[in-house]
């Protein structure tokens, strides 16, 4: 038992590592375009390599449970190809038996992967970004993201909606001062030009509604006033993003512990924001935090899923299971990108969304298990 057990933990551990540098090489094609538009731009390279390893952590939350479940219907699919299977049958073990091993290391991978997405992926994707905007190579419009909040910009706090290019629907945007908001403004879209020479962004809104605090007392947010334009012009200066490299944490940049602190006290991580954009920000953190735990047991569920998904193809070939894995992977993500899209709709519980995936491969796989055992 114990010979046969090293020996599917041999195929598993090194089918694993094959497939593990496969979607991790593939997934850094865009890291490679990135390292060569910074040489181009005579960045040195020991720069570019520093930037290029920053990025890999991050890329490890998704290969790696991409790689256990195509490891393990190639794995499973060439032992019941090969009648292995049927022979450790016939030699009395029963099939709980013989996944055990495989069932093991997916449950130490998944343990692995929440370290990975909780401190190590977090750590190295904040000191990513806080490099590259400290030596002015990052093109501050990167910077905005769709549906965040984006606090990188010293003394401005901006959200948009949707962005194409350099416009943006369903912008945001708070003028910070030191005692709080000195100016917001909502528009239905606007447009951001900047000036790499001068170190400034030129936000263009229209439809725009511009709020001020009441002098008397700027702490009091609910006394807000202001009016509607047709069109709001905002210049902000880019100096201190460039030369101080000053970088705010993102959702992506924070560790678990983070996160949870940022759930339970929204006020503090974004201070000076409205009590209607609170709930907001709270669900956007929600969701984040259950997408990288349902990430982590992903690596488990997939195994549960993959190994009868694996005897049951009976092919060898590498293009059946990568093919397979494909499809799983698709309909996995496909709920995370659902649950994204609702977080303005809290009463839709996407953070809930994100695990139906998860829970239906697990009882999927534990069905067939139990059917084929």
């Amino acid at each position: 038992m114990r010979v046969l057990e090293r020996y599917l933990f041999k195929t598993f551990l090194v089918t694993f590592l094959l497939t593990l540098s496969v979607f991790t090489f593939v997934m850094c094609l865009g890291a490679v375009v990135k390292a060569i538009d910074l040489l181009a731009r005579g960045v040195s390279g020991v720069f570019i390599l520093k930037v290029f390893f920053y990025n890999i952590p991050f890329l490890l939350t998704f290969s790696i449970p991409m790689s256990v479940l195509t490891t393990v219907l190639l794995m499973f699919g060439r032992l019941s190809s090969d009648n292995e299977i049927s022979a450790m049958k016939a030699s009395g073990l029963s099939l709980w038996q013989i996944t055990t091993p495989v069932i093991f290391s997916s449950v130490v991978l998944a343990a692995l992967c929440l370290v990975i997405n909780g401190s190590i992926a977090p750590a190295s994707h904040w000191a990513q970004r806080r490099v590259l905007v400290e030596l002015g190579v990052t093109d501050p419009l990167s910077l905005l993201e769709e549906g965040r909040f984006t606090r990188d910009i010293p003394g401005w706090l901006i959200y948009v909606g949707k962005k194409e290019r350099a416009e943006a629907t369903d912008v945001h945007i708070y003028e910070l001062g030191e005692s709080g908001v000195r100016r917001s403004v909502r528009a239905k879209r606007g447009s951001f030009v900047v000036d790499q020479e001068a170190r400034k962004m030129l936000v263009t809104l229209y439809d725009a509604r511009a709020e001020e605090p009441d002098p008397t007392n700027p702490s009091n947010l609910t006394q807000m006033k202001g009016g509607t334009g047709r069109v709001v012009e905002m210049p902000i200066d880019l100096k201190d993003l460039m030369q101080r490299g000053h970088v705010s944490k993102k959702a992506a940049d924070m560790t678990y512990g983070e996160v949870l602190r940022a759930i339970r006290d929204v006020r503090r991580a974004y201070p000076g924001v409205k009590e209607d954009d609170l709930g907001l920000m709270r669900m956007k953190l929600v969701v984040d935090a259950n997408q990288r735990l349902a990430m982590a047991v992903s690596c488990f569920a997939f195994t549960l899923l993959g190994i009868p998904l694996g005897m049951k193809s009976h092919r060898k070939e590498t293009s059946v299971g990568f093919g397979i894995s494909i499809l799983i992977v698709f309909f996995f993500y496909f709920f995370i990108i659902i649950a994204d899209s609702l977080v303005k709709n809290p009463e839709f519980r996407p953070d809930l969304i994100i695990w139906i995936p998860v829970v239906a491969c697990q009882i999927a796989g534990v069905l067939l298990l139990k059917r084929m055992a």
